[in-house]
């Protein structure tokens, strides 16, 4: 592909530009406000990263999309990463749902939690989204400790309240007190106010009513409202207060090590810190965090419909104008981007950037504990078969055949105690003639291994064999020819089922009943399931083609075109002449024969 012709004939209007890999993938997706300007950039003799290079080098194509705005062209390119998810781009590792709070627009509008993929403008209140599910909790927690929130679907007009007080238990419905329509839209209009960070306004409201209440004698009311109000102090001691005025901001950051990153983002309302949402992001050899943090954001406020008055990040963005009047575009309110260098907004994104490297932190050390993690069944087997290492890996091999005809093989393979279907094999034997399990095991094993090998594969920790002392001899012998001596190596007869080690005339001493041997047995089953079925299919087909070139004057490629055009012998015997002939070409005289070949026949399948 002549990338300079194709850079030469490209726009300088603002766009989004694809590249593409022999394959037609999408491999990277960029923006420009100057498509022409920027492609050519790529290719310049002043681009010295090694990261581009190895980028460029994997594209064959580029194609561009034509937009009206740089604005566009951002929103664009965010939507079509979300999409294609390329490998040279940096987007959320997981496309999944986010938890949200939802106010519905109703006559009583029901609080509960939803999870979304994103959310879209619509007659409802959402806050959100809340990736620390522990902070979720006790947000609804103290929400519902403090209101009598519906979040049912009960009828409110149904004048039976026995019924309702009976069958929902929501605070709404338990209330002992009937609450009108407009007491229950002043209590809406609080928890609106709480989940902005407006807890002193909370407080104030629900101070004057426990007044009103203790002036008008309503004593027990009061009380209860006094016990709402602690439980709203007890949620506002656990809040922090990180600035001394009531701004509203998103302090934003990207961590990453290797190929793991993690974007977090603090949302403080009112001075206070409402939310700490962590993003997992993918991160692949041309991330570059100067060009990727303002992508995040514009993904991030794609999820969301709360929008600060100031968002602070790390450093000068790329795109931070059309950024800025996007979110106007989509919110219609003015959002100023802040890289702030001293102060107290420096102060709370150097915070912001140690919490995000904790999280980062967190996540690498629980990858590592998991690889690192050894099912107890696995630490047992090692132990009961005397192995150097704990076998992770575990391949299996089994032969089947019938007289001697289709001999076959199975090998399947666990990793930590369960399957790994994609890397089952089959196997055709090629060198043994005749009924001969004992060299089709030997050829088999010699094949497999040799070709991991050459191509620098895996190598199993322990490798099980289907069968008794000869199997298993047959199979150690074609190890030892390839250097791989150190394996272990074990059989599994089936009727005792005894499990033997080369050159050991006596089974090993594993108890009938324990997990190991449990796990052994169900390897060594489903490697026999494997190769049976693998041989019942070869079977058949070599079967049905017999059945076809007994016939004089019906070769290989005649055969190929029944197959071509009809699923069964059955089906091409059911279909009459005329058919059979449009379909195949071939001669009345030649059709006729194979029907009456195959009514003499009753293996039709």
């Amino acid at each position: 592909m002549n990338f300079k012709q194709i850079v030469k004939n490209l726009p300088p209007n603002p766009g989004v530009y694809f590249f593409k890999d022999k394959k037609n993938q999408i491999i990277y997706i960029g923006k420009a406000k100057n498509l022409k300007k920027r492609v050519s950039s790529y290719f310049s003799k002043s681009n010295t990263s090694s990261k581009n290079k190895v980028m460029i080098s994997k594209a064959v194509d580029i194609e561009i999309i034509i937009v009206e705005s740089e604005v566009e062209a951002l929103i664009t390119e965010s939507n079509l990463i979300k999409i294609h998810k390329p490998h040279y781009n940096v987007f959320m590792k997981d496309d999944k749902t986010f938890p949200y709070i939802v106010i519905y627009n109703e006559t009583y509008p029901r609080v509960e939690t939803i999870r979304k993929k994103k959310i879209v403008k619509d007659s409802n209140i959402y806050f959100g989204p809340y990736t620390d599910v522990y902070y979720l909790k006790s947000v609804l927690k103290t929400l519902h400790h403090v209101f009598p929130l519906k979040t049912c679907s009960e009828n409110t007009n149904s004048k039976n309240k026995a019924f309702r007080h009976n069958t929902c238990f929501c605070g709404f419905c338990l209330s002992e007190n009937s609450i009108s329509r407009t007491e229950y839209n002043h209590m809406i209009n609080q928890v609106v106010s709480f989940l902005k960070g407006k807890n002193s306004d909370v407080k104030s409201y629900l101070k004057k009513m426990m007044e009103q209440s203790s002036t008008n004698m309503q004593y027990e009311k009061a009380a209860k409202i006094r016990n709402q109000i602690f439980a709203l102090e007890e949620f506002i001691k656990k809040q922090k207060k990180l600035t001394q005025n009531f701004e509203n901001q998103d302090i934003i950051n990207i961590s990453y090590k290797d190929n793991y990153g993690i974007a977090f983002v603090m949302r403080i309302r009112n001075g206070l810190l409402v939310g700490r949402e962590s993003f997992d992001l993918k991160i692949n050899n041309n991330f570059n965090i100067s060009n990727e943090l303002d992508k995040f954001i514009v993904q991030y406020y794609h999820l969301t419909m709360d929008i600060p008055s100031e968002i602070i990040v790390p450093f000068e963005i790329e795109n931070e104008q059309n950024i800025k009047d996007w979110l106007f575009e989509k919110f219609k309110k003015r959002v100023l981007i802040i890289y702030p260098k001293i102060g107290s907004k420096k102060k709370i994104l150097q915070i912001c950037i140690k919490n995000n490297e904790l999280k980062l932190k967190e996540m690498l050390f629980k990858k590592i504990k998991r690889k690192e993690y050894i099912p107890k069944i696995l630490s047992h087997l090692k132990e009961a078969l005397n192995m150097p290492v704990v076998p992770r890996r575990i391949e299996a091999f089994d032969n089947s055949n019938i007289n001697g005809k289709n001999p076959v093989a199975g090998l399947v393979c666990f990793v930590n105690g369960k399957p790994i279907k994609k890397e089952y094999r089959h196997y055709n034997i090629k060198t043994v003639e005749g009924i001969d399990d004992f060299e089709s095991m030997r050829e088999v094993v010699y094949r497999r291994y040799k070709r991991q090998i050459s191509e620098k594969n895996k190598l199993p920790d322990l490798i099980l064999i289907d069968g008794g002392k000869g199997q298993l001899s047959a199979a150690k012998s074609s190890l030892d020819k390839l250097g791989l001596e150190y394996i272990t190596v074990i059989g599994l007869a089936k009727k005792l089922e005894d499990v033997y080690l080369p050159g050991m005339s006596s089974p090993q001493n594993i108890s009938k009943t324990s997990s190991s041997l449990y796990l052994l047995r169900n390897i060594r089953d489903e490697v026999h399931r494997y190769s049976i079925n693998f041989h019942r299919l070869k079977r058949s087909k070599t079967l049905i083609n017999s059945n076809l070139k007994d016939i004089r004057g019906l070769g290989d490629k005649k055969i190929r075109i029944i197959w071509n055009n009809f699923d069964s012998l059955k089906n091409f015997k059911d279909t009459n002449l005329k058919e059979i002939k449009s379909k195949t070409g071939f001669s009345e005289t030649l059709i006729i024969k194979i029907k009456k070949s195959l009514d003499e026949k009753n293996n039709i399948s």
